[in-house]
């Protein structure tokens, strides 16, 4: 048996402003980790067990979920499948969400295979690029679309996010077409910032980026100095009768 948790109550979505990104991407994470753990048969789980999985405390598992709600039992902890739906409620994932995507190089054909997107409820539904010899091409069952057909096809299909996949020097033009065809957030595979207006979502994913704070963290555990072997205290001679 796990330790007590609060009552469970449905989650709450509260305002975006109150909510750190932090907190959102540890969500993220807890999912993730829930899922895993359902699939191998796991039904309940603590916070604290949640929290050494990941490397995070119990009060921090736990401060991350009151932000939305209560959702444990006393006595049972938390039951897993139900605290996959609230957080499926929590990232908006419990509908199906269509995305279109622009540029279908190297990058952009490998995210078309990626099935962790329709694990998550997400599925690329459109695809397009300014190269007229990828057009008319059918990757992974997705035809590769002009952009004079963007506008269109998002109507169609009702979609609201999209991904960014081209060179930096075109990732702004991009989005502004993104944003005229009625996209309301963007992923940004590109290594540039981008400006968008007001209202319009977006997260940067660059991959160099990230790579150079992982080699960060091992040069500096690398040149970080040894500390010192501790001294061990003198001991004093022997004494006994001369």
């Amino acid at each position: 048996m796990v330790p007590d948790e609060p009552h469970s109550r449905a989650a709450e979505p509260p305002s975006d402003a109150s909510v750190p990104k932090v907190v959102v991407s540890r969500i993220s994470l807890y999912l993730r980790e829930l899922q895993r753990l359902q699939a191998a048969g796991q039904t309940t789980i603590s916070s604290g067990q949640l929290g050494t999985l990941l490397g995070f405390s119990d009060a921090q598992v736990r401060k991350d979920l009151g932000f939305f709600g209560q959702f444990g039992y006393p006595g049972v902890g938390y039951r897993v499948d139900e605290l996959i739906h609230a957080m499926r409620d929590i990232l908006g994932t419990n509908q199906p969400w269509p995305v279109v995507m622009i540029g279908a190089g190297n990058l952009g054909q490998a995210l078309l295979g990626y099935r962790g997107f329709g694990r998550q409820n997400f599925a690329i539904q459109a695809a397009f690029d300014a190269d007229p010899r990828k057009v008319g091409q059918v990757i992974q069952g997705i035809r590769i679309q002009p952009l004079s057909e963007l506008a269109a096809t998002i109507r169609e299909k009702q979609i609201r996010l999209g991904m960014i996949v081209v060179p930096a020097n075109r990732a702004q033009e991009a989005a502004n077409d993104l944003i005229t065809a009625g996209i309301e957030g963007i992923v940004n595979f590109a290594p540039v910032t981008i400006s968008l207006p007001d209202g319009i979502q977006q997260v940067s994913v660059d991959l160099a980026i990230e790579l150079e704070q992982l080699s960060f963290a091992v040069v500096s555990r690398l040149q970080r100095p040894l500390a010192e072997e501790p001294t061990a205290a003198p001991t004093s001679p022997p004494t006994g009768d001369g």
